[in-house]
C-alpha cells in the first residue's frame, strides 16, 4: 500500500491564526480556531455592544440575528426560515429531546458511535420523562451497507420515537451513511436527529440533501465562526414544537426566534460567524476539504507507521474530505475516559503537541485533525517522539 502524500501547503495560511507557534495544533476538531481577521470582526461588535449596551439589544439586533441565520444556512444548504441558531450541537440536541415530549414506553435510539455528551443528554431526558434509550453497537469496519442494515433491524416502529445518528463521528471519525439512514427511518415513521458536529465546512453534503427531522452542527470548528456557533435545522412539521430550553422575551414569535433570542447572551459570536465563511471562501471551500483530508491521512499514515500499526488496520473514514483520522493505540493503553485524558494531557505538555485521545470500544485511540495551519512535519515530529513516551507507562 503506498504512503499517502502530504499536500502542498496553502500559503500563508498559517498567518492567519494566532495559534502557539511552539505548539503542534493537531486537534482542530475539539474547539477549532478562530482565524485573526474574525477575531477582530467579533470584537468589533463587542466594543459597539458595549458603547451603548441598550442600543444594542433593543434596536434590530433580532433582524441581524435573522440576517446571520439566512447567510449560515444559506452556505450549509439549509431552509433559512426552519433553521435556527443555538450555541453549539449538544445544546442543539438537548432543545430536540426535551421538545418530543416522551413518555414511559418511548425509547431513544443511539449508536455507540455517539458523543459523550449527547449520550448524557439522552439519558438524562430518558430518566426525567420515564423513556429508555437504547445503544446499537456498529463496528468500526462495518460497511455503509452494514451499518444501515444494522439501524434498520435496531428500530421499533410505534416506540422508537427518535434515532440519534452522527455524520461524522467524533470518538470514531467515521462518516456514516447519513442520507441512506434518514431513508430507512422514514419508512419506519421514525424521526432522525442527525450529530452533524463536524459538518459545517468540513463535508460538502447540504443538510437539504440528507432530509432528517432534525439537523445540528456547528460553525465553529471547521467553517473559522468564533465557538459557540451552531445551526439547527429543524422540518416543518416539528418547528412548532420546538420550545427553547429557557423562555425569554420572543417566545410568541414562534420557532427561530423564540429559540434563538436568550436575553442578554453575548451575540456577537454569531453575528461574526459571515466573517469565519469569507476566510473559508478566501482560501477555496474545495481547495481547504482537499487540503486539510489529505493531510490527516499523512498524519495517520506516519504516526501509524511509528506505532507499528499495518496499514490495513488503520481506519478509513469511508468518505472524501473527512479530515479526522484516528490510529490504535498499543493495547491496554487510555482504556478508560480518565486515562484517555491522562495521555491526551501528557502528550500536550511533554511533545507540545495537541491532540484528542479517545477511549472506545475497550481500547485507546489516538484522533489526529488536518488543517491548512498544520504541516506535515508536525506529524512526522510526533511520529518520532511518540513511541517513547508510551513506553514510559
Amino acid at each position: 500500500m503506498s504512503v499517502p502524500q502530504p499536500p502542498e501547503p496553502i500559503p500563508g495560511a498559517r498567518l492567519l491564526f494566532s495559534l502557539d507557534p511552539a505548539v503542534s495544533h493537531l486537534n482542530h476538531g475539539s474547539f477549532g480556531a478562530v482565524p485573526i481577521s474574525v477575531q477582530r470582526a467579533q470584537q468589533r461588535l463587542r466594543d459597539e455592544m458595549e458603547a451603548n449596551p441598550l442600543r444594542f439589544f433593543t434596536q434590530g439586533l433580532v433582524d441581524r440575528i435573522a440576517h446571520t441565520r439566512r447567510h449560515l444556512a444559506g452556505f450549509l444548504g439549509a431552509d433559512p426560515d426552519g433553521s435556527a441558531l443555538v450555541g453549539n450541537t449538544t445544546t442543539g440536541v438537548a432543545v430536540v429531546l426535551q421538545s418530543l415530549g416522551l413518555q414511559p414506553g418511548d425509547e431513544v435510539l443511539s449508536t455507540d458511535h455517539g458523543y459523550g455528551a449527547v449520550s448524557l443528554a439522552i439519558q438524562r431526558e430518558c430518566r426525567r420523562t420515564g423513556a429508555a434509550g437504547r445503544v446499537l453497537p456498529i463496528p468500526l469496519a462495518a460497511t455503509d451497507e452494514q451499518v444501515v442494515q444494522t439501524v434498520r433491524a435496531g428500530l421499533r416502529p410505534g416506540r422508537t420515537r427518535l434515532l440519534v445518528i452522527d455524520q461524522l463521528t467524533s470518538a470514531t471519525a467515521r462518516l456514516f451513511p447519513t442520507a441512506a439512514i434518514v431513508g430507512v427511518a422514514r419508512e419506519h415513521g421514525v424521526p432522525v436527529l442527525v450529530d452533524a458536529a463536524h459538518a459545517p465546512g468540513m463535508l460538502a453534503a447540504s443538510v437539504a440533501s440528507i432530509g432528517a427531522d432534525f439537523w445540528v452542527g456547528n460553525l465553529h470548528k471547521w467553517a473559522y465562526a468564533p465557538r459557540g456557533t451552531a445551526l439547527l435545522t429543524v422540518t416543518p412539521p416539528w418547528r412548532e414544537r420546538i420550545e427553547p430550553l429557557v423562555v425569554s422575551w420572543e417566545q410568541e414569535s414562534g420557532f427561530p426566534a423564540r429559540l434563538e433570542w436568550q436575553a442578554t447572551l453575548d451575540y456577537t459570536s454569531w453575528l461574526a460567524a459571515p466573517a469565519g465563511l469569507f476566510t473559508l471562501r478566501s482560501l477555496g471551500v474545495d481547495r481547504v476539504r482537499a487540503h486539510n483530508a489529505a493531510l490527516a491521512a499523512y498524519g495517520q499514515r506516519v504516526v501509524g507507521d511509528a506505532l507499528g500499526v499495518a496499514p490495513a488496520q488503520l481506519p478509513d473514514p469511508g468518505g472524501p474530505g473527512v479530515a479526522l483520522r484516528i490510529i490504535p493505540l498499543p493495547a491496554g493503553t487510555a482504556t478508560t475516559i480518565d486515562a484517555a485524558r491522562a495521555l491526551q494531557t501528557r502528550i500536550g505538555e511533554r511533545l507540545a503537541a495537541e491532540v484528542a485521545v479517545m477511549s472506545w470500544d475497550g481500547r485507546g485511540w489516538l484522533r489526529l485533525a488536518g488543517q491548512v495551519y498544520n504541516t506535515a512535519d508536525e506529524y512526522e515530529r510526533l511520529a518520532v517522539r511518540l513511541p517513547a513516551l508510551l513506553a514510559q507507562r
